[in-house]
């Protein structure tokens, strides 16, 4: 069996740690480099319902994308949530590694397994990595439908094979619109506009839209008559956890390791219901 240094090493082959975001926590947060590694458990988020997963699951480490730790602390209690998160870790031997941003420019990386999850071909990253020679890496993707959809086609299109979440798709624009081309950025995507409205794609699927950057984005018809297709965050990023865990997969094949990789199915989105508002009067405020 491998030990964690060993696994870790070929993670951050993956994920270079020095290619994430000067603001970002990335990197092992708990283990031990010599503990041996057989079982490995890849999820979204590094909360307890996750870690009390691993341990049932008898992992060694757990592999999230988002951090534990983003902007630092001083303790590690477990009279807090995430101290108690540690605890549990450490408690039962299971190491914590973190690709967030290092993850999200790879190739492939969040968006390559966001546009395979919707069965959409890649031609290139939204928001290149000048580092790359290759113009591979980068942030978003840029992508071609295998037929044209309408907005409305497309969106159903989405809801099916993403994660179920209570949000399920939003919409903004034309619901016939047709669409050819599609951006796409795993997580929170409204930082982007400038980079869709200069890829001249037809549509933009993300999440964690806000009321006024996408009102403001919509209102610019001159420039971009596009769609906008908001699910939940965690739903554009899960399916990066399939894509990691074959990636390792192939690793562990590769040196003879015989790991098991798992991934989580473990639904982390905080949002548990959605009451869709009446449809049988115009929409708008009540009178």
């Amino acid at each position: 069996m491998p030990r964690l240094s060993e696994v870790i090493a070929a993670l951050e082959n993956l994920w270079p740690a020095e290619r994430a975001e000067s603001w970002d926590a990335v990197g092992t947060v708990v283990g031990d480099p010599d503990q041996e590694v057989t079982r490995v458990l890849f999820a979204v988020d590094p909360v307890q319902e996750i870690v009390d997963e691993a341990v049932k699951l008898g992992a060694d480490l757990l592999v999230t994308h988002h951090p534990l730790y983003l902007r630092g602390t001083t303790t590690v209690a477990a009279t807090h949530f995430k101290g108690r998160a540690v605890h549990t870790l450490i408690k039962n031997d299971i190491a914590l590694h973190v690709a967030h941003t290092n993850a999200d420019t790879a190739d492939p990386g969040v968006s390559d397994a966001l546009a395979g999850a919707l069965d959409l071909r890649v031609t290139g990253p939204l928001v290149p990595d000048p580092t790359d020679p290759e113009g591979r890496r980068g942030l978003g993707r840029v992508c071609a439908l295998d037929h044209p959809l309408t907005v409305r086609e497309f969106a159903a299109r989405a809801a099916e094979r993403l994660p179920a979440t209570a949000q399920g798709i939003r919409v903004a624009g034309d619901p016939e619109a047709v669409l050819r081309t599609v951006a796409v950025s795993g997580g929170s995507g409204d930082s982007l506009f400038d980079h869709v409205r200069a890829a001249g794609v037809d549509a933009f699927l993300t999440a964690d839209l806000r009321h006024h950057p996408a009102a403001e984005f919509l209102a610019d018809r001159a420039h971009s008559p596009l769609a906008l297709l908001d699910a939940a965050h965690w739903a554009t990023e899960w399916p990066w956890c399939e894509l990691a865990a074959s990636q390792l997969d192939e690793i562990s094949d590769r040196h003879g390791w015989d790991l098991r990789v798992h991934v989580s199915k473990t639904v982390t989105d905080p949002w548990t219901a959605h009451a869709a508002s009446a449809t049988s009067e115009p929409l708008g405020a009540p009178n």
